[in-house]
């Protein structure tokens, strides 16, 4: 596996939210994952940061925060955070995946115990409906396989192998994982379906997948350019995002002004694009369409932290 200099993460945080009407037009349809593709209007977001060695998780929503801290000793930075805040999947130098939940909501669980260990860019990923969880399995080759398991460590299978096991994020409808690679050469699709992976054509070199549209069809990335040093990463603060889509390689406008700090699809397929402000950053909400249909103002507080969910 080509998983290079490990990189340290740093201090991300938390958010407020506003609303405007919802996008008309639903569907009011429902993915394979059980996802209902509604139109809620964004109510909240996560954000995280490091601390004490470990992460710290913070869940704003409807005026609420709520928290929990995971990792400590050998933690490598390899986790993701559950789509509604209250859960992280991370893996422990003993090659475990865990699931540790919000206080009060349940004790830490073991859910997989062969889970590939070592570098930042190695994190699990979570379905949209947040009941199952795909995972890198540890080995040598190039081309990792990659498992799923459910959030309470039953029905364990095996999704396949990608040579794109960094950052691994799932579709909304459950059928496809992305990721790029760990020396950045690439970003790779895995079809959890016939076990299959192929390259997304058009994006040369990638540090970082954040996002894919809930049918597979676009990618939400972090492309690097020739120079730049290539390895394993952590979660970026922000980044400028590019989106291509998978299946011609051809790159997709985002119609946001502004420095873009990054995008990510709601499970309906909503893309929402964080601004950069000059006192505070705006989440602004795009229809399928493409068209805005809802702005959230974040608390200055969080200008310089990083987001890792949007609730809606």
């Amino acid at each position: 596996m080509k998983h290079w200099a490990l990189t340290a993460g740093a201090a991300l945080a938390l958010t407020a939210a506003t609303t405007t009407p919802a996008l008309a037009g639903s569907t009011g349809s429902t993915g394979s994952t059980g996802v209902a593709y509604g139109t809620a209007p964004v109510s909240g977001a996560v954000y995280f940061r490091h601390a004490g060695g470990g992460i710290e998780v913070q869940t704003h929503r409807g005026g609420r925060t709520s928290g929990l801290k995971v990792g400590g000793g050998a933690f490598a930075g390899q986790f993701a955070v559950a789509p509604d805040g209250r859960r992280v999947a991370w893996i422990d130098d003993r090659n475990r995946l865990r699931v540790t939940s919000a206080s009060g909501s349940g004790p830490d669980k073991v859910v997989a115990r062969n889970a590939a260990y070592g570098g930042p860019c190695l994190t699990p990923a979570w379905t949209a409906d947040g009941k199952r969880i795909a995972y890198p399995v540890k080995g040598t080759s190039d081309a990792a396989a990659v498992a799923v398991v459910g959030a309470d460590g039953g029905g364990r299978s095996d999704a396949g192998r990608t040579l794109g096991v960094c950052h691994l994020t799932w579709s909304a409808d459950g059928r496809t994982l992305a990721g790029y690679t760990g020396d950045t050469n690439g970003v790779h699709l895995l079809d959890t379906g016939s076990r299959t992976s192929k390259r997304v054509p058009g994006v040369k070199r990638a540090g970082h997948v954040e996002s894919l549209s809930p049918d597979g069809r676009r990618v939400v990335v972090n492309t690097v350019g020739a120079n730049a040093p290539g390895g394993d990463g952590s979660w970026p603060l922000s980044f400028t995002p590019s989106i291509y889509d998978t299946r011609t390689g051809a790159k997709v406008a985002v119609p946001v002004r502004g420095r873009l700090l990054g995008a990510r699809y709601l499970s309906d397929g909503r893309l929402a694009v964080r601004v950069k402000g000059t006192t505070a950053n705006t989440i602004v909400v795009l229809s399928r369409a493409g068209k805005e249909i809802q702005r959230v103002t974040e608390p200055a507080k969080v200008r310089n932290l990083g987001l890792v969910g949007v609730i809606g």
